[in-house]
């Protein structure tokens, strides 16, 4: 069965309540007619990176609930899960005993031996695309005493699996298996862009082998009757090239984009973007990451990115660099502007309920992370607390909390645009650009008899929805 053409809520297992119960108890009570899926990020037993160095897929973490507590929400919603495909967790099964036991291990194929791979040279290393302030690379001793080295992309306790091994394609299609049979019907490629390791290249996105492996996890996940989502940030290019693959798209470019367009007062980028973007994507405001610069390089003029850039970090948390392998402390450009996407418009209810249209109207499925959903301010305590930039937009809500965000006119604002979107019938049909002026943005969908027309004025910060009523097919205005 196909995913639902409606808004799907971004969420941690507990960070809307305290757990997954807590978190079904939201969407019954807040959500239950506005969204037709929901993502929800890492639930698994996990050692670092706020769920992603998962032990396993095949198990819940105790603190957060149960499976019986995930069917019950596949029971009315499409599921998105993370799918961690580039490590495992040094505290999984399979690390352990790799070792313990060395190469004699059963497990010892699906990890990356560095020193395997033969010599690396500095030039080599000066093109390896790192994510942390050191070498990939993790000096491990085994129980024998012996050492060697395992490549590890992001933290020391999450291990890249090796893709040239039979073994963790097997591991792989065991997961997918387990978790489609409890209802997920997308599964959310993490990190899919790492899985390819050539000495001599940047070890990312290395063409065509990062393709077989994407197409190898379209089709298994296919056989099992659910959709892929691969994750990765770069140049929108790639965007395209998942997309003709017959996989859904992030659709990264459009953040950007909009902060540009309202921050701006123009619309000549964004519209340019529209008439090509892949049509079955998913599109995203904000995610549990910050805003991602590489997306939108190419697509908006150097100068505008520098000047998106400095805009909003006055408003943010340090950003996230690009690192050099080879030289671990040099830093290039900035790679994620980490602050909510309502604190990047200057907490401006219209331009956020413009931005949000702007969304909606956009072809692929909607998406919409919590904290976007209760139009949330960056959370500097929990970022002072935590050290990670990246919880300036990590928010933990209480019930308490959670009503009277809902109370507020922006998020009442959202919810209904949230309503329209997820049932309106003109979304199944045509996607419409109309002419424009810079200051205006004009959208539309048609599908047989029914359509709808946003009308975005970028200086009053206004947006209408003109639109074929369903019942008794009049034309009505819908004052976003």
């Amino acid at each position: 069965m196909s995913l639902r053409n409606a808004v799907q809520l971004i969420c941690y297992p507990n960070r809307l309540g305290n757990n997954l119960a807590d978190l079904y108890t939201v969407i019954d009570r807040y959500l239950g007619d506005t969204i037709g899926g929901v993502h929800i990020l890492p639930l698994y037993p996990s050692n670092a990176d706020s769920g992603f160095s998962p032990l396993t897929h095949a198990e819940v973490d105790p603190a957060f609930g149960t499976w019986a507590d995930v069917e019950r929400i596949t029971a009315r919603y499409d599921l998105c899960l993370d799918l961690t495909i580039n490590h495992i967790s040094d505290e999984s099964v399979e690390f352990k005993d790799f070792l313990k036991n060395g190469t004699a291990s059963a497990y010892a194929d699906l990890f990356v031996q560095v020193d395997r791979l033969g010599p690396i040279s500095p030039q080599d290393l000066a093109l390896i695309h790192i994510r942390k302030e050191k070498e990939p690379f993790r000096e491990v001793q085994f129980a024998n005493g012996e050492r060697g080295r395992v490549w590890c992309t992001f933290t020391e306790q999450q291990i890249d699996l090796d893709y040239t091994a039979a073994h963790t394609y097997q591991l792989m299609e065991g997961y997918i298996a387990f978790l489609a049979a409890r209802g997920v019907k997308l599964f959310r490629l993490d990190a899919f862009g790492y899985t390819t390791k050539r000495i001599g290249s940047s070890c990312f996105l290395v063409e065509p082998e990062v393709y077989r492996i994407l197409e190898w996890f379209r089709d298994t996940t296919q056989k099992y009757g659910a959709e892929t989502l691969p994750e990765v940030h770069d140049h929108t290019s790639y965007q395209y090239a998942i997309s003709r693959r017959g996989m859904r798209p992030y659709a990264f470019a459009l953040p950007p984009l909009i902060l540009h367009c309202l921050l701006e007062g123009s619309s000549r980028y964004l519209r340019n973007w529209l008439r090509m973007c892949p049509r079955n994507q998913v599109t995203v405001l904000d995610t549990h990451d910050g805003i991602c610069i590489p997306d939108v390089e190419g697509v908006l003029p150097e100068d505008q990115i520098k000047a998106l850039v400095a805009n909003v970090s006055e408003r943010s948390a340090d950003p996230i660099m690009r690192r050099s392998a080879v030289n671990v402390h040099s830093v290039g450009a900035i790679y994620q502007l980490t602050c909510t996407f309502y604190e990047a418009l200057q907490c401006d209810d219209d331009a956020y309920i413009v931005a949000r249209a702007i969304q909606f109207f956009t072809p692929g499925i909607p998406q919409v992370y919590y904290v976007g959903l209760l139009a949330g301010a960056n959370d500097y305590g929990l970022l002072e607390s935590s050290g990670e930039a990246r919880d300036i937009n990590r928010h933990y809500y209480s019930f308490e909390e959670i009503d009277q965000q809902m109370q507020r006119p922006v998020v009442q604002r959202l919810l209904e645009l949230m309503r329209f979107r997820s049932h309106y019938p003109a979304f199944e049909g045509r996607f419409e650009l109309n002419s424009s002026i810079d200051s205006r943005v004009l959208m539309g969908w048609r599908h047989g008899e029914f359509y709808c027309r946003l009308d975005i004025d970028l200086v009053a910060k206004t947006a209408v929805i003109n639109y074929r009523d369903v019942e008794g097919c009049c034309e009505r205005e819908m004052q976003c």
